[in-house]
């Protein structure tokens, strides 16, 4: 009986050593994939340059390190055109430039592909977009989004135990610019797009807190999503989903072709588009648990006969678009009622009348704000110049503050 006894510690013992060695092991190519991406030589990756050649090409390396199928158009590559504005929110184009997708594929004999998709480009040295007032610097991007190309990089990998689907790769460029490289792969794909089961995307998840609070964007696109991710959260993440497959990442782009898609992400934070994005305040110990999370939904979700699309509420084919602008980062982590604001951009207007953060849009002028989209559309009602009245809830306090975009 002893000797029984010593045997079955012994397997145990084995089989915690060799999990121990696996999580290890993902956790260092993980820092060692984004201490590379989000490196200075890789000049933050902006879409139509030699940077962001050079990430793409250590992308491919990585495909082929895996044994990916090649499914872009030349080699893993896909080319796209895209047409650069001046800044966000002006519609004046500055330049025409080519952007590459990098597309790679696991087939494993089986009717329904599942993709998986993260943006790999990132706003270089701070030209557009950024919301750093200093002087131009490198913007890295660590979290953005060189955390959810290594999330994607390391499932290349391990999903090919998982052989319930074929596995389709796709790291996108373009993204910061307006999702040009998933839009122009969802209207020129290179599978058959009808037998995709579902699309799984990475943006920001890099920063998982304390909490272990996870956002999870799009479970209205299918009846499934909210019941498989409840039940695979064997890791105890403290999940904040939405329903809409609209969103500011590259769900959008297939949920557009009415493909069930979900957006994972892991909170804003002050090193948004800033320099200060780098590589020493990433959490890749969390990365780790998201990685093991989603290999879990997708075993799960192989025991679901017909996973079905559904469009979501409120929802319509593009987001509003605004020419005016707060200057604020949103709390996409805030599940209350209104548009809880994260950061406060210095020398936009929020700043210039005091609006902080912490504070709560409620409403602006007429036009009530019960969430993000709502202040999005609420936005879209403004031009340059309109006066306006922001009501706020700060610490329970309901305020209005007079302002002029």
């Amino acid at each position: 009986m002893k000797k029984e006894l010593i045997i079955i510690l012994f397997y145990f013992l084995i089989d915690f050593s060799l999990f121990g060695q696996t999580k290890e092991k993902i956790i260092t190519k993980m820092s060692d994939e984004v201490t590379y991406l989000a490196s200075d030589k890789l000049e933050g990756r902006a879409t139509g340059t030699k940077s962001e050649k050079l990430a793409a090409d250590y992308i491919s390396s990585k495909f082929k390190e895996y044994n990916l199928i090649v499914k872009g158009e030349e080699g893993y590559f896909q080319y796209f055109d895209a047409k650069i504005r001046e800044n966000p929110h002006s519609q004046r184009i500055k330049k025409k430039i080519k952007g590459i997708n990098v597309v790679g594929y696991i087939d494993n004999k089986q009717n329904e592909t599942v993709i998986i998709g993260a943006h790999y480009d990132h706003i270089g040295y701070g030209h557009f977009g950024s919301l750093y007032d200093g002087e131009k610097e490198i913007h890295n991007g660590a979290d953005d989004n060189a955390s959810g190309v290594s999330i994607l990089l390391n499932l290349a990998n391990t999903l090919r135990k998982i052989t319930h689907y074929n596995y389709l790769f796709i790291a996108f460029s373009g993204e910061e610019h307006g999702l040009f490289g998933s839009s122009y792969y969802a209207k020129n794909p290179t599978i058959d797009l009808e037998k995709v089961r579902f699309m799984i995307n990475f943006d920001m998840v890099g920063r998982l807190n304390k909490k272990k609070t996870l956002a999870v964007n799009g479970i209205g696109t299918s009846t499934y999503w909210s019941d498989l991710l409840s039940k695979s959260n064997i890791y105890n993440f403290n999940l904040k989903t939405s329903e809409s497959g609209i969103g500011p990442s590259d769900h959008t782009s297939f949920y557009l072709q009415d493909i069930p898609a979900i957006h994972f992400f892991t909170g804003q934070h002050e090193d948004y588009h800033k320099p200060t994005d780098d590589v020493e305040k990433i959490n890749f110990n969390g990365m780790y648990l998201i990685h093991q999370y989603v290999k879990e939904i997708i075993i799960r979700s192989s025991k679901i006969n017909d996973f079905d699309f559904q469009e979501t509420e409120s929802d319509s084919t593009v987001a509003p678009k605004f020419t005016v602008t707060l200057g604020v980062m949103p709390d996409y982590l805030f599940d209350g009622i209104g548009m809880r604001i994260d950061g406060v951009s210095k020398g936009k207007t929020a700043e210039k009348y005091a609006v902080k953060k912490g504070d709560v849009v409620l409403r602006i002028n007429e036009y009530e704000v019960p969430d993000m989209m709502g202040y999005m559309k609420a936005l879209s009602k403004f031009k340059k110049g309109d006066e306006a009245v922001l009501k706020l809830n700060r610490k329970g306090e309901i305020i209005e503050i007079n302002i002029i975009f």
